[in-house]
């Protein structure tokens, strides 16, 4: 990004500025460009195309050139050198706000667009220009024809097959392949060289194959080419006379020493030395391949030096060695060395390292104010050295006007005194032979008060004993002077514990708490000054206190890791847990906690280490531990425990102790303690509590009266261990209750009584003898005396005399000899119900629409309900007009309601509605009767359509009116329309009927034609529902009617003798040259024809001579016996017997022996005899051409 070099100082003189410059480190500043800011900057190129650019013909162009600067910067563009008019072609198109062009080369040739372009953006301040960018399209060459011999080689000697790909742009990936695309295996005796070649050390018998393939892609087109296949043959030499050698025709033999084993040699590189050299950067390949028997093995070192081992790979069965991003003492003598059982050879290879410029120091923006002095340094390095040129606004600066305030040393350009008006963007290009680079540095000359960047209010959070750092980001012209305070009072110098960086950011080496609170920083130079305030905040570390401990857990225990962490309130922590630093595996048996991990059931799997982390926003602590699995003994169930002991006993508890027994490998995992009632329940033991597997204590609550007996169960995960021997008995003393029955209801059953029930209390609960239990009610709102009964061993009271379905209060409570239970709670009941005394009046009746009726009522009074209302029931009487009235239907409406809406209605009838009010008892008497009506609905579908005659031109359709008429019935609607063979439909055609009519036949229909059928009824409120229905009109074919989707043929008689007559001389002609050419083979084809009959030739009536079918439309279109269309073509779709295939000049097949493939067909007269054919036959096309 664009930055503002701080090394500047105020200076009367040009010596004095070197000096401070040259002494000083330098920093930068970035140009703000918001809106709010308006400061004018020279242009900064942010976004430029690659220097080479390979592109694919099939996409478009696109070269990106973006820049940024005030005033928004202007575009222009050169290729090759000169002035790009991108206004003057219209293929070119410049994206909006930047200066990328996009060059469409859809219709152009893609050539025209090659060349070297580069971008400038301009504004009032300067001039900046991109690099040179090299456009080039990328090519996919054909592979040059040749014919490949086969090759011959005795066994065991060395091998090369060449691939020699055409060259690309960019090189093709080169591979091998078989005939069936399948890659050749390699390994290290047959491997691809670099080249792409494919060398074998030796050769064996399995090497015989004729399909070694090499195939190119290349990468930007996405096409790949192949070689001619390549053929090699092995020779078994030993096993071969010359006599079979001989027979081989082959143009190429490498007879090679014979099939012994030898020592290694290079294949690749030859000679014993040869020379490499690779640019700073780029990866270093050497490569190194052997022929010998046994296959050599290749071995790489260094001579003086180790090779890199962070940047080195082998590849290619280590016949390759690779060395990424390689830099200039990667120079040097690498020796590879090839060995087998007979020898070794070596081979060195002298690597020299040059590069291209890269930077040592690019130049950076400078920001200046007026008079004061800036510098430019462009340190780059390469080898040979790169030469330097400097250019100002694109301009190189031996050409630009003479500036005094300017001056250049080699690498640097110094700017003295500089004025308002001489901003200006300067380019540093560094090249040598093997590349360039190019850097634009702007000069921006300001005259700003300060601003601080930073936002204001900022809260930094560091922790405790780390670094802080409080930024103060300004910009000025001069270069603003940060000054910083604390709490708005101390003023801050270096110096520890405080450092202020040259960017003005002030930083704390060592944060402690006393270091939080309010920070100021005061931004200032000669034209104004501004400060900023922020806030530190110092936490307290996150610790662990409790770290998880080493484990060693036997198969299928449990294990658990304590992670007990210590952090700063503030923070939000974050528990984290990993084994062997990959996640927790996704299993139910990791229990993760606030702070353990729990692993259950342990497996082998599960050892490992593990790691507790624990994260907050501002750090992290981290602990772990291994767990090793033992395997475990085998397990049984754990013995019972001993020694139960009862102490500190009270009224309503007692202390229980034991000692457990052996768990046997299987840890305790809890303690069942049971207990037996002697007074009520003797001989059944009930599970009092249960306490963790490491507890060998309890506290037991007790309640009175029970004669306790306890004893204890182990359980581990085999299972219940046998129970101890039983505790001594404890007796508790007799009390009263400590409760009093539940579920209290009342509930009357009939008129005039109250049920009052409850659930009686259990002996374990009575506390006491002598367990009764005290009923007690009264009417609600009454404040009158409580009745009461005493019962006994009962669960409910029947209180009778009761008013009809009246709220009652009502309790019931428990007591023994030894006093009463609590105050029980009072619950309300209600006594018994009766049918509703009235029943509702003034019943109106609103109607909606034909099927939709609401019904309103004065609601009845609540006492003579006499009961709970359940709502009203509506029920009515129906049947259409014409009908009696015998339908009934019910409507229930829940709650107490006034209306009620009656959906489902029959449209078209006459009502009669009743309501009668419904309680818990049932319901009361019948209203008063309401009569309405429903108005007309359109009718349902007609109950059936049915076709029930085909013809010809005709069909007949019948139907039956509609289940439902919903009102007087109108009428029908009749629509059909045609379907054609590729169901497409037709015009629609729309016929009337009365109510009455249930039938009709439709004539003038065409023949071998698909209708499709809509019928609807209809009452005066429209057409209801459509019923559906398809039928064939029928063609006489000679037999029986058959139904076709094909195109129709009309029945017009003067068409029908005119198609006629035209028919009859086609075949007569047909005959005759069938006559003329007899002369040649025949061809019977009459079992063909009768195979084949095509139902869309039709054949002659007998009666009267003319065809069955043909065309009703146009005269121009043809007979539906030839398959020749009005466009000339051929609908091999429509049959087999295309007359084309007759034609001498057409595409006809022909068999082995010259005969047609294709032949035709039709029904012969009864005194036609089999013709003969000939393949010299002329065309029956060009015969029916003739009379177009």
């Amino acid at each position: 990004q664009p930055t503002m070099d701080r090394n500047r100082k105020w200076v009367p003189g040009l010596g004095a500025a070197l000096l401070i410059l040259l002494c000083h480190v330098t920093s930068a500043l970035e140009v703000p460009l918001d809106r709010k800011f308006l400061l004018p900057q020279p242009p900064t190129i942010t976004l430029q195309s690659p220097k080479d650019y390979i592109f694919d013909p099939r996409e478009n162009i696109v070269i990106h050139c973006e820049a940024k600067g005030k005033p928004t910067p202007s575009f222009s563009w050169t290729r090759n050198g000169t002035h790009f008019d991108v206004e003057k072609d219209s293929n070119v198109l410049t994206k909006p706000g930047s200066g990328t062009l996009v060059i469409d080369i859809s219709g152009e040739k893609a050539e025209a667009y090659e060349g070297t372009y580069q971008c400038t953006a301009h504004n009032e301040h300067g001039t900046a220009v991109s690099n040179n960018i090299v456009i080039r399209q990328s090519r996919s060459p054909l592979w040059s024809k040749e014919r490949n011999e086969a090759i011959t080689v005795q066994m065991g000697v060395s091998l090369v097959l060449q691939c020699r790909p055409p060259a690309g742009l960019p090189p093709p990936v080169i591979f091998w392949m078989d005939n069936n695309f399948q890659r050749l295996p390699l390994d290290k005796r047959v491997s691809q060289a670099l080249n792409g070649d494919l060398y074998f050390s030796n050769v064996l018998p399995e090497d015989t194959r004729s399909d070694y393939i090499c195939y190119a892609r290349f990468p930007h087109t996405q096409t790949i080419q192949q070689k001619q296949p390549i053929s090699v043959i092995v020779l078994n030499m030993e096993t071969m006379n010359e006599t079979v050698a001989a027979l081989y025709n082959v143009t190429e033999f490498y007879s090679g020493d014979p099939e012994g084993e030898r020592p290694p040699g290079f294949m690749m590189p030859l000679g014993p030395a040869s020379a490499k050299m690779v640019l700073r950067g780029e990866t270093l390949e050497l490569e190194c391949i052997a022929e010998g028997l046994p296959t050599p093995d290749i071995s790489w070192q260094k001579d003086g030096g180790e090779l890199p081992s962070s940047r080195m790979s082998f590849h290619n069965f280590k016949k390759t060695l690779m060395i990424s991003d390689v830099n200039e003492a990667d120079a040097g003598d690498y020796r590879c060395s090839a060995t087998n059982n007979l020898g070794n050879a070596h081979h060195m290879i002298k690597v020299t390292v040059k590069a291209a410029p890269f930077w040592v120091s690019a130049p950076r923006n400078l920001i200046l104010a007026p008079n004061e002095t800036g510098i430019l340094t462009c340190r780059v390095n390469g080898e040979p050295k790169p030469k330097i040129t400097w250019f100002v606004n694109g301009i190189r600066l031996e050409n630009a006007p003479e500036d005094h305030s300017r001056k250049v040393e080699d690498d640097t350009v110094i700017l003295s005194n500089v004025q308002t008006g001489s901003s200006a963007v300067y380019q540093c290009n560094a090249s040598n032979e093997f590349g360039y680079l190019m850097a634009n540095a702007f000069v921006s000359v300001l005259a700003e008060a300060p601003r601080v960047l930073t936002p204001p209010n900022q809260v930094y959070q560091v922790i405790a004993n780390h670094p802080a750092l409080l930024h103060c980001a300004s910009f000025g012209s001069p270069i603003p002077t940060i000054t910083w305070f604390k709490d708005s009072q101390t003023s801050i110098r270096n110096g520890d514990p405080y450092v202020i960086h040259e960017n003005g950011t002030l930083e704390i080496h060592v944060a402690q708490p006393l270091n939080s609170g309010k920070y100021t920083c005061i931004a200032t130079n000669n034209l104004g000054i501004r400060e900023n305030h922020v806030f530190l905040e110092v936490k307290e570390p996150t610790r662990i206190l409790k770290q998880p401990e080493y484990k060693v857990v036997q198969r299928g225990m449990s294990a658990m890791f304590e992670c007990k962490v210590k952090h700063d309130p503030s923070l939000i922590p974050t528990m984290t847990w990993l084994k062997d630093s990959g996640e927790l595996p996704d299993d139910e048996r990791f229990v993760v906690d606030t702070d353990s991990l729990t692993i259950k059931d342990v497996t082998d799997e599960d050892e490992g280490t593990y790691t507790c982390i624990m994260n907050t926003t501002l750090d992290r602590d981290s602990a772990s531990a291994m767990l090793t699995v033992a395997t475990p003994t085998p397990a049984i169930k754990p013995d019972p425990p001993t020694d139960l002991e009862l102490t500190d006993q009270t009224e309503r508890s007692v202390q229980l102790t034991w000692i457990p027994g052996d768990d046997h490998n299987s840890p305790t995992e809890r303690f069942l303690i049971q207990y037996e009632d002697l007074l009520h329940q003797p001989g059944v033991w009930v599970n009092l509590s249960e306490v963790a597997g490491t507890s060998t204590t309890a506290r037991l609550s007790l309640s009175p009266y029970i004669y306790y007996s306890f004893r204890v169960l182990a359980l581990n995960r085999v299972g219940y261990s046998r129970p101890s021997q039983p505790s001594r008995q404890y007796r508790t003393n007799p009390a009263a209750p400590d409760e009093n029955p539940s579920d209290v209801k009342g509930v009357g059953t009939e008129p005039g009584n109250l049920v009052i029930s409850w659930t009686p209390l259990t002996g374990f609960k009575s506390n006491g003898p002598g367990l009764e239990y005290k009923v007690l009610w009264r009417q609600k709102d009454t404040d009158g005396e409580w009745s009461s009964r005493s019962v006994a061993n009962v669960s409910q009271c029947v209180v009778s005399g009761t008013p009809t379905f009246q709220p009652y209060e009502i309790k019931v409570q428990a007591f023994n000899d030894y006093g009463s239970g609590p105050e029980p709670e009072v619950m309300i009941g209600y006594s018994g119900e009766d049918l509703p005394l009235s029943a509702p009046e003034s019943l109106q009746v609103m109607v909606h629409n034909s099927t939709l009726a609401e019904v309103h009522w004065e609601p009845v009074s609540i006492p003579s309900v006499r009961g709970k209302l359940q709502g009203y029931k509506v029920l009515l009487d129906y049947g259409f007009f014409h009908a009696a009235s015998n339908n009934k239907r019910k409507i229930q409406i829940y709650g107490n309601r006034s209306e009620g809406r009656l959906p489902g209605l029959q449209p078209y009838s006459l009502y009669n509605l009743f309501i009668r009010v419904v309680n818990s008892k049932g319901e009361g008497p019948q209203s008063s009767s309401k009569t309405f009506e429903t108005p007309e609905g359109v009718p349902g579908p007609p109950s059936f359509l049915n076709v029930t005659t085909s013809s010809l031109d005709s069909l007949t359709l019948q139907w039956g009116p509609p289940m439902n008429n919903n009102g007087r019935l109108a009428g029908y609607t009749l629509k059909y329309q045609p379907v054609n063979n590729t169901n497409e439909l037709g015009p629609v055609k729309v016929m009337m009927f009365l109510a009455n009519e249930t039938t009709t036949t439709l004539g003038n229909l065409n023949s071998s034609m698909l209708y499709k059928f809509y019928l609807s009824a209809k009452t005066i409120k429209g057409s209801g529902p459509i019923v559906t229905e398809e039928a064939f009109t029928v063609i006489d074919t000679g037999g029986s009617p058959v139904p076709s989707r094909q195109v129709d043929i009309a029945t017009q008689g003067w068409f029908i003798g005119l198609m006629c007559a035209i028919a009859l001389l086609i075949l007569v002609l047909l005959i005759v040259c069938f006559i003329k050419r007899n002369k040649g083979g025949k061809y019977p084809v009459k079992e063909k024809e009768d195979a084949h009959q095509d139902p869309e030739i039709q054949p002659m009536k007998e009666d009267d001579g003319t065809f069955g079918e043909y065309s009703d439309t146009e005269d121009h279109k043809p007979l539906k016996g030839s398959r020749t269309p009005s466009n000339g073509t051929v609908r091999r779709d429509e049959s087999d017997d295309s007359l084309v295939d007759y034609g001498e000049g057409g595409d006809g097949q022909f068999n082995e022996d010259g005969s047609f493939i294709g032949q035709y067909s039709g029904k012969k007269e009864k005194d036609t005899h089999e013709g003969n054919e000939s393949s010299e036959a002329p065309s029956p096309v060009n015969a029916m051409n003739s009379f177009v």
